[in-house]
């Protein structure tokens, strides 16, 4: 039986894309931003759109330079430490407050998310990421590795699509907190601008992939990987 190859950089891109995925869900949702966007106008959002595409460009790194096996670990890892997190939120936020303690309501509002957002979250988040993978390690066999951009690109695409279309209806639809008829355009502006971080940090994602690749000396095709998203084997 044949050891598994060890990296010297895997744990490190593994770490950061736990952090990055822990810190979308527990400090972005609980506010909504909204900024000047000149001739567009008015731009509001919820913060959380600042760190969780980020998540995809790390998972695009992941699959290109590792495959989709190890991946796929990386992938179960944040599942679990997001599990984890939204569990513990909700125990320490119903922990009873110290009775000279005023701070509850705001804490609430900060981490108190519902079991409902939270099970959406885990559900999109990890379709939306196997989605992601799958793709990209497909479309670099179909380009024999060419066109990096158009894989990075177009995986996030797929993946952040299917994300926002499982996200939005199974957290918001029927609560109110989202009016029904504006599901659809809150999930295409979302889509859109999750992409657009996508894009803008294509030349990143360049550097940071040519360098791992000549780092670890590796540049893996999943000519042979079996796809199952539920698996750890590499």
């Amino acid at each position: 039986m044949s050891t598994p190859r060890t990296f010297r950089y895997y744990e490190f891109v593994m770490v950061a894309f736990v952090v990055i995925l822990v810190c979308s869900n527990l400090i972005g949702p609980a506010k909504i931003a909204q900024v000047d966007a000149g001739w567009i106008g008015p731009l509001t959002f919820g913060a959380g759109v600042l760190f969780f595409p980020i998540s995809y460009v790390f998972g695009d790194i992941l699959t290109e330079v590792y495959g989709y096996a190890r991946s796929r670990r990386v992938i179960w890892t944040g599942f679990a430490a997001l599990a984890f997190a939204s569990f513990m939120a909700w125990v320490v936020v119903a922990l009873p407050p110290a009775p000279f303690w005023s701070n509850q309501a705001a804490y609430e509002t900060a981490f108190g998310t519902t079991w409902r957002i939270s099970l959406a979250s885990l559900i999109a988040f990890s379709c939306g990421e196997f989605v992601n993978s799958f793709v990209l390690a497909k479309m670099k066999i179909w380009t024999a590795g060419k066109h990096l951009w158009s894989r990075t690109i177009g995986s996030t695409i797929f993946g952040e699509g299917v994300d926002s279309l499982l996200f939005y209806p199974l957290a918001f639809w029927g609560t109110g907190i989202i009016p029904d008829d504006k599901l659809p355009a809150v999930m295409l502006a979302q889509f859109l601008a999750k992409v657009g971080v996508e894009v803008a940090f294509t030349p990143v994602t360049y550097k940071i992939i040519a360098w791992l690749k000549r780092a670890e000396g590796v540049d893996h095709y999943d000519r042979d990987t079996q796809f199952t998203p539920w698996s750890l084997k590499v």
